[in-house]
């Protein structure tokens, strides 16, 4: 890597006439000199308002228009079109704090590994830029980063700082999701790229009743938690166990988060495998699932579900009494 390289911001857009100018701006005050800003028009309806904020910046930046395909075309279509060596996305309604890129190449520059991906902390907002709360993330190891994407679904897309290569190699957005093709994306990549939380505030999130995770929430529902059931089911041994003292005690973290965010299916299938796997656990962490699922099950599902499972656990403490 270059000590100067390359960084593509882009900004995909539909619609967006009301944020596009201050998100625009924000890309334009960083601090970094070696960037592109690349905008993509997701084929807006809105008479031409977004287009004629774009274009009235001119060479400024890079504009391009397609028909509407959402959010994942968008980013594709600017991966096709960037010349940057690093990808840096930025939501049409987000801000970056002036120093983000410079902070993250740095960070990159220290770890000096084609194969890393940065993220940072982030602040939300909703009228004032200048009233928010921060987001602090934990530290997590790169080798628990799939675990803990699965679990806390916490990292915001645009505080990532991405290498081109990777998203070439693992073929882009997938343009069948439109609101987690985000978090499909990072949960590839950290299959062989490493994903290093830089503790710093770098972004501002917007938050308002016009993103489609409030506007379509029923169908944002459905899809993450056909995403966290696919996360689940590729997630090693290793990375369950890596920060788990069992497979079941894993399972039931993941459960237990996915109960609270709203993800009710997820959650269901997580508890069954907590379940499936609750006699390769010790005694002690065995009763402690028995009782977590007690609590959040209703009685018929106890007595379908749980009955001959007590009754096994019995014979177990039978068996190891003796």
């Amino acid at each position: 890597m270059t000590k100067k390289p390359k960084i593509s911001i882009v900004i995909p857009v539909y619609n967006g006439a009301n944020y596009l100018r201050e998100a625009i701006d924000s890309a334009l005050a960083q601090t970094y000199q070696n960037k592109e800003i690349i905008v993509v028009n997701d084929g807006s309806s809105d008479g031409g308002l977004t287009e004629q904020i774009a274009l009235s910046y001119g060479d400024k930046l890079r504009y391009f228009t397609k028909n509407n395909g959402g959010v994942a075309s968008a980013l594709n279509k600017a991966i096709k079109e960037m010349t940057g060596e690093y990808f840096s996305w930025l939501s049409h309604d987000d801000l970056y704090f002036p120093d983000k890129l410079s902070v993250q190449i740095e960070a990159l520059l220290e770890k000096n590994n084609q194969k890393t991906v940065i993220y940072s902390d982030f602040v939300l907002f909703q009228d004032n830029e200048k009233n928010y709360r921060e987001i602090r993330l934990p530290h997590i190891p790169s080798e628990q980063f799939r675990y803990f994407l699965t679990v806390k679904n916490a990292v915001h897309g645009c505080t990532l700082l991405i290498p081109k290569t990777a998203l070439t190699e693992y073929g882009g957005f997938n343009e069948a999701l439109r609101y987690g093709q985000d978090y499909d994306l990072w949960f590839r990549m950290a299959q062989q790229y490493q994903f290093i939380h830089l503790p710093k505030c770098l972004v501002k999130g917007r938050q308002h009743i016009g993103q489609d995770s409030i506007k379509m929430k029923d169908a944002a529902v459905i899809e993450y938690n056909y995403l966290i059931i696919e996360f689940i089911n590729k997630l090693t041994t290793a990375e369950l166990l890596v920060s788990n003292v069992s497979l079941s005690s894993a399972y039931i973290a993941i459960a237990t988060s996915q109960q609270q965010r709203g993800f009710n299916k997820a959650a269901t299938y997580a508890q069954s495998l907590a379940l499936k796997n609750i006699f390769q656990a010790s005694p002690l962490q065995s009763v402690e699932v028995i009782v977590f699922l007690l609590k959040i099950n209703t009685i018929d599902y106890l007595m379908f579900k749980f009955y001959p499972v007590l009754l096994r656990l019995r014979d177990w403490y039978r068996k190891i009494s003796k």
